[in-house]
């Protein structure tokens, strides 16, 4: 096993870097300054823009599509989890930047892997030129969504056309003006199996009977992008907007979660990194009854277990990622299920560190290390709560070292 980075990646990995001295964290002041000036709070922020156009200029695009030259970079799982590092340490602008933020990476994933030519030229062309948004429907407030199968809304067909109801919530995206598509999971089929009773469809977020009803703060931050509450009231959308077949829902969203987690957990490890750097930096230039911070043993050791953490996590997420390019997603799931737990886990007990070192300037909006809490403890949550992939994990081992049954179902790698 070998996941040593490679020249290519390295190159990247340079150019990445320099991109986010030279262009990323010099506008991430002016970001926050038009979005406090701005009417419309989901509104994108101009700097972003003209980050984008940086980024493409330099080949920075679309650098997430594993293994797909044509329309990225052609970097495998494991070439491309250093780059989402390097963003997780400005992960507001970062990403998107790249073309490369949560949930269209996702969804654009699915578009390549399922879609037909129809959909991949209406939908899947715009997000990859970085023209559009997009959102992603699961997630329900009436259900614990823990349990996908719990899902309660639904997807008809009615002619040419298939009729949608239901009401979605933390769907990513939608509250940003240029969101323009959901991909909706629903129950397609009530009576059959457990794991076919789902689909998907693409649903434009103008059609007659999409309301978003509210929005959704996270620790009581208001994202750009928002996590608003959807409604779908007898949606119509024509038959062609179904990705590939009905009751595929379950395994559609297998294929799209197992290289996200790549990314969300080497963006953790970003945010944790800089929290670190950050920390390191401020208790080297503050003194406390007379003796600056660092010389204090309970600092060093925060330093020492926060480096470790990072290490460890580092290592396992770049494990993942080459037990996917090299074995595939369905061997690499316990490995996937552990870097999502410990990657979200890591980064909040690391950036904890640093508010403490910070003192009440570490939970003010002066620094961003409030901000980045907020993040990294919504990642325990975001693709799956910690205790889902824990099951997994220990489901696995009691299969590999008691003998017992294997779990049967679509969903056991989420």
């Amino acid at each position: 096993m070998d996941f040593a980075h490679s020249e290519r990646s390295l190159e990247y990995q340079a150019r990445m870097t320099k991109f986010m001295e030279d262009f990323v964290y010099p506008a991430e002041p002016v970001y926050a300054q038009q979005r406090r000036a701005s009417e419309n709070p989901h509104q994108l922020p101009p700097v972003v823009e003209d980050l984008k156009k940086e980024a493409r200029s330099q080949g920075l695009w679309n650098l997430f599509l594993p293994h797909d030259d044509v329309h990225g970079a052609g970097l495998s799982n494991l070439e491309y989890a250093p780059i989402a590092e390097i963003c997780g340490r400005s992960v507001d602008i970062a990403p998107e930047s790249i073309n490369c933020s949560a949930p269209d990476t996702g969804n654009m994933e699915v578009l390549h892997m399922f879609g037909t030519p129809e959909q991949q030229e209406r939908w899947l062309h715009p997000l990859l030129e970085g023209e559009i948004r997009s959102c992603f429907g699961m997630t329900e407030p009436g259900v614990a969504s823990s349990d996908a199968t719990n899902m309660e809304a639904r997807i008809e067909r009615d002619g040419d056309e298939y009729v949608i109801n239901g009401r979605k919530w933390w769907s990513t995206g939608a509250a940003d003006p240029r969101c323009k598509v959901a991909i909706f999971m629903g129950v397609s089929n009530p009576d059959g199996p457990k794991y076919a009773r789902h689909s998907m469809i693409l649903v434009p977020l103008d059609s007659p009977g999409v309301t978003i009803e509210r929005q959704v703060t996270v620790l009581g931050y208001s994202d750009q992008h928002g996590h608003p509450v959807v409604r779908y009231e007898n949606v119509r959308v024509p038959k062609e907007n179904l990705i590939t077949e009905e009751g595929q829902g379950f395994a559609v969203a297998q294929a799209r979660l197992g290289p996200g987690r790549i990314h969300h957990c080497m963006r953790a490890i970003g945010m944790a990194q800089r929290a670190l750097e950050l920390m390191i930096d401020r208790v080297a230039n503050r003194e406390a009854f007379g003796a600056p911070l660092a010389n204090r043993g309970v600092i060093r050791e925060w330093i020492a277990l926060s480096s470790v953490e990072i290490e460890q996590a580092r290592l396992l997420t770049l494990k993942a990622a080459w037990m996917m390019d090299n074995v595939g997603n369905k061997a690499a799931r316990k490995e996937i299920a552990a870097i999502k737990v410990v990657a979200a886990r890591m980064a909040g007990q690391v950036i904890d560190r640093a508010m403490q070192s910070f003192g009440a300037a570490g939970v003010s909006g002066d620094f961003p290390l409030a901000a980045m809490y907020a993040h990294a403890r919504t990642l325990r949550l975001v693709d799956g709560p910690d205790e889902v992939h824990l099951r997994a994990i220990g489901r696995e081992e009691l299969v590999a070292r008691a003998g017992m049954p294997a779990p049967v179902g679509a969903f056991d790698a989420i």
